[in-house]
């Protein structure tokens, strides 16, 4: 079975999961209820790494719908996106990035996603005309790397991969190109079967721009034989592999957790990248978002127990207004700076907002 057969695989409806995991009348029917607005697709890998007996198991928490998607709480546009579209399907927020939208499919349809109102949905969103973002990222000098993102790149045919990659590194000013994939924790076999993607990888950073990848491990549990032996692959097609975590209630929430996720991580080579607050985003806030407060002291806790180099993340909230690091809390008062800002300016600012121990974003900080 080839990775575009086994995708096809996937569990997408209430009757095939009854075949993995127990529901009881009420959750079916909430499950029914959220999968008309929101889909869900689990690939069979993720969902033996599930523990069926355990319904608060963390690795379900991600992959199965909740009745708690029914809470309307937050917004699903949290960072600005849209108002930094300049294109369908092309965003520039940040001076020195360009993100492409590529596709809104992904391997899976984790129910924490930021991009909830998009992915898995018919959307006007998506790029249409590769060519014409090309033209756009050459016309803007200052724009020095492409985050080619979704949904999840990966998930396209290598042929479109290629393309891509083909036609970015012929820009002059782009020192590298990255990919945002959550492929090598969902569903490893895309790239342990595909050798043409591998060797395509490999000889664009030889010959032409370096290549990374960046994923999104949230568990230790996640970690398997199998999605190391992803990671693996991609390091011996010198790809760099990063790590981007969202801090997740009832998933990664407690120090010990989060700890071994990042020493694990650096165990099999990924850089800890990011340790993302939850963004409060609708039918997402009401049951994965930690507030501020308790999120800093699980983030310095958890930094107790890592050497050097598995502490190297920043824990970031991204704003709308940039991406903001939760640097301290001292007298009543939570400190922040802007490590990435929309208005060049504001890089590097500190700041401080009176402390609110409820409080889960900026926003509903005083």
């Amino acid at each position: 079975m080839t990775w575009q057969e086994e995708l096809k695989e996937n569990i997408c409806t209430v009757a095939q999961l009854k075949e993995y995991i127990d529901l009881s009348p009420d959750e079916e029917q909430h499950l029914r209820e959220v999968m008309e607005i929101h889909p869900m697709s689990i690939t069979r890998y993720y969902m033996s790494l599930i523990d069926k007996n355990d319904p608060s198991d963390p690795i379900r928490k991600m992959a199965v719908p909740s009745v708690e998607e029914l809470n309307l709480l937050g917004t699903y546009d949290t960072s600005g996106e849209q108002e930094n579209t300049k294109m369908p399907g092309l965003q520039h927020k940040y001076q020195q990035t360009a993100l492409i939208l590529a596709t809104s499919r992904c391997a899976m349809y984790c129910r924490h996603c930021f991009r909830k109102r998009l992915v898995g949905l018919p959307t006007e969103e998506i790029l249409r005309r590769f060519n014409d973002a090309v033209k756009y990222i050459e016309k803007h000098e200052e724009i020095n790397n492409v985050l080619i993102t979704g949904g999840d790149p990966f998930v396209l045919g290598t042929d479109v991969i290629a393309e891509f990659l083909d036609k970015l590194s012929t820009i002059p000013h782009l020192d590298f190109i990255r990919f945002g994939s959550r492929v090598p924790v969902t569903f490893p076999d895309r790239i342990l079967e595909d050798e043409e993607l591998l060797d395509l990888l490999k000889t664009n950073t030889e010959q032409s721009k370096r290549v990374y990848v960046v994923t999104q491990f949230n568990h230790p549990r996640e970690i398997t034989k199998k999605s190391a032996d992803a990671i693996d692959a991609l390091m011996c097609s010198d790809v760099v592999v990063n790590n981007q975590t969202v801090l997740l209630h009832g998933v990664n929430d407690k120090p010990e957790i989060l700890a071994e996720l990042q020493n694990k991580l650096v165990g099999i080579g990924v850089n800890p990248y990011y340790v993302f607050q939850c963004r409060p985003v609708k039918r997402v806030k009401s049951h994965f978002q930690v507030p501020l407060y308790k999120g800093y002291e699980i983030v310095e806790d958890a930094k107790k127990k890592l050497n050097g180099h598995s502490k190297r993340f920043k824990y970031i909230m991204s704003h709308q207004t940039g991406k903001i690091e939760i640097v301290g809390i001292m007298d009543e008062y939570i400190y922040f700076k802007y490590h990435q800002a929309k208005d060049y300016d504001d890089i590097g600012k500190f700041f401080k907002r009176k402390l609110n121990k409820t409080a889960g974003w900026l926003d509903e900080l005083d």
